[in-house]
Formats: structure tokens, C-alpha cells, sequence
């Protein structure tokens, strides 16, 4: 009877541990990966009647997902989005382009920023991180703050944002390649 009652009593104290154990993340966060495999330069000119530079935009896909010929996003992965990037004025075929420098999160509007992440009723704008699968989107991280270095050939970022637990979080990432320029009227 003995042997029957410290049976009984390891398997409740197994199963209490299992049910007691949480993940200290979202199921859907799979980790943000540390390089991106596709970059558009989105090209927007000089978007804004108060705003005297023009604006760009990098839209950044890690491996397994991707754009199909709709402009949808297709597969599994992550994609990063910093949307206007403010670049100084410029001449020449080059002048809406990314300019090689290093850049920072602001809402100055400044030439050499880009918009910090803002959640506005559930919409992401400015920086932000989405985690789609077969397609579909998951997970939405709006990022705070951060730089971006461009060096013509290659990006880096340090980004910053709060994640689920209320802790403010480093995120560091880089694509090497080329922007693939995109045109936006």
C-alpha cells in the first residue's frame, strides 16, 4: 500500500511540473533572425509638402519568404520595415536613393533619419517586424528606436523595442547585397 500511495504521489508531482512550466515568449515568436536575404528600396521622392528631402522606404525579407508578381508576401519567414527613411537632397539619376551613411530613429524628418516604430489601434508605422507563415500574418513587433548603417553594399541595424514582457530588447540584424530599387507614386 505504501509503495502504491509514493507511486501516486510522484506521478501528481510530475504532472503539477508540467503544467507549471510556461514559455517566457509568445508561441508564434521563432526568434528574429540575424540576416535578411532580399531588400526593395522603395523610392518615394520628396512625399511631403512640409518634409524638403526626399523619402525612401527598405523592405527586408529573411530566407523562406518572399513577394510574388501581386506584390504579396508568399511563404514563412520574417519581414523588417522601416518606412520613411529621410535622405539628404541630391542631383542626378542617384537622387532618390538611399545615401550611404549612418542613420537614426526620430520624428525630426531630418535628412540621415528614419520614423521611429509606432503602434497606432492595432497598425504598425514606421519600424516594425511581421513573422508570416505560408502567407498569413502571425506576429506583429513594432520596434521603438534604433540606427541603421548603409554602406552601398550592405546594412546593418541595431534596433531596440519592448518585448511581452516588458523588457526593452537589443535586436541586431544586417542584409548584404543589393537594394533592389521599387519606384512608388
Amino acid at each position: 500500500m505504501r509503495h502504491i500511495i509514493h507511486h501516486t504521489l510522484y506521478i501528481i508531482a510530475f504532472m503539477l511540473c508540467l503544467i507549471g512550466c510556461k514559455p517566457n515568449k509568445p508561441a508564434a515568436y521563432r526568434g528574429f533572425p540575424q540576416e535578411y536575404v532580399l531588400a526593395y528600396e522603395e523610392q518615394y521622392g520628396r512625399a511631403y509638402d512640409s518634409v524638403p528631402h526626399c523619402v525612401v522606404a527598405l523592405d527586408l525579407y529573411s530566407e523562406g519568404l518572399e513577394l510574388d508578381t501581386e506584390h504579396r508576401m508568399k511563404g514563412t519567414g520574417y519581414n523588417l520595415y522601416l518606412s520613411d527613411i529621410f535622405v539628404p537632397d541630391r542631383t542626378g539619376a542617384d537622387s532618390l536613393r538611399l545615401v550611404p551613411g549612418t542613420y537614426r530613429s526620430s520624428n525630426s524628418a531630418e535628412p540621415f533619419t528614419f520614423l521611429p516604430g509606432q503602434d497606432y489601434e492595432g497598425t504598425p508605422h514606421g519600424m516594425y517586424v511581421l513573422y508570416v507563415e505560408e502567407g498569413k500574418l502571425q506576429t506583429i513587433q513594432v520596434l521603438d528606436s534604433g540606427t541603421m548603417v548603409y554602406a552601398g553594399d550592405s546594412l546593418l541595424f541595431t534596433l531596440y523595442y519592448c518585448d511581452s514582457n516588458g523588457t526593452n530588447t537589443t535586436y541586431t540584424t544586417r542584409f548584404k547585397g543589393t537594394l533592389i530599387p521599387w519606384l512608388k507614386q
